[in-house]
């Protein structure tokens, strides 16, 4: 399997590629073009990880999962429900998801399988839809109830916060989208535990969809939803607050870590 990491060393940010548990490769060029590894190497204790990707779209999915819509009280969606984020959403592994002054009380969290598009797509088939994708990340889309539900009655500002689309820790180029193990875990205790086998839309759809009505470019990321086990859903619900830690772990990536903190 193949890692794609993004990653700050001595003052500089790089691409790497993991090697074993401790270890990252420096490559030069793109990874969304050409690149190719370089003789020097960094440990990964001695690195800031970011985002993998800094993306010029993030493009997410509502309602995905089968007992997602379920617990949620609403039907299975015909067609892909497509919303967006921000870019300046986008949070780095082990910073702080932060709680905005204006909406702090019920935000929740969301682990998604998180689609990395290496190549411009335009009208692809199903059938050759994984061909444009780099790899998988974990993404965590951080949701504002409240703003979500009540006060806004539409998901963009709620979604859109700061800090609000963890991604990380990489890329993994080598997975089987349709069928992986994906986790929440809060403060230790998990939350969510379903595999994207519960997915409406699997992957394949998603992206021949996406780009019928849409240019996919280099480097878009896609939330592809998220499973039943969400907070607002609980009873008594369950809202993230400062000093949480908040873990998504899926099969075969890794495991994206984020602490919380009042803005």
């Amino acid at each position: 399997m193949t890692k794609f990491a993004r990653f700050e060393h001595q003052g500089r940010v790089h691409y790497g590629l993991l090697e074993g548990a401790q270890s990252l490769r420096i490559i030069q060029g793109d990874i969304l073009g050409e690149w190719s590894p370089t003789d020097e190497t960094a440990s990964l204790a001695d690195v800031r990880l970011l985002a993998p990707v800094d993306p010029p779209n993030v493009i997410a999915i509502g309602l995905n999962y089968r007992k997602h819509a379920e617990e949620s009280q609403m039907a299975l969606p015909e067609r892909p429900v497509i919303f967006f984020k921000t870019t300046t959403a986008v949070c780095h592994p082990g910073d702080p998801i932060l709680l905005p002054r204006v909406a702090p009380d019920e935000v929740d969290y969301e682990c998604e399988l998180a689609i990395v598009i290496g190549k411009r797509a335009k009208h692809v088939s199903q059938a050759e839809a994984l061909d444009y994708v780099l790899g998988y990340t974990c993404g965590n889309d951080v949701s504002a109830r409240d703003c979500q539900i009540r006060l806004d009655t539409q998901w963009a500002r709620a979604k859109s916060f700061d800090t609000f689309a963890p991604l990380g820790p990489w890329i993994e180029t080598d997975l089987d989208p349709d069928s992986v193990r994906i986790m929440t875990r809060l403060n230790g205790q998990v939350m969510q535990d379903s595999s994207t086998s519960d997915l409406i839309f699997p992957c394949r759809e998603l992206i021949a969809y996406l780009s019928a009505n849409m240019t996919l470019l280099p480097g878009t990321v896609i939330m592809t939803g998220t499973p039943s086990g969400v907070g607002f859903a609980r009873k008594p619900p369950v809202f993230l607050r400062p000093g949480d830690t908040v873990e998504i772990d899926i099969e075969g990536i890794g495991v994206l870590r984020n602490p919380v903190a009042a803005e």
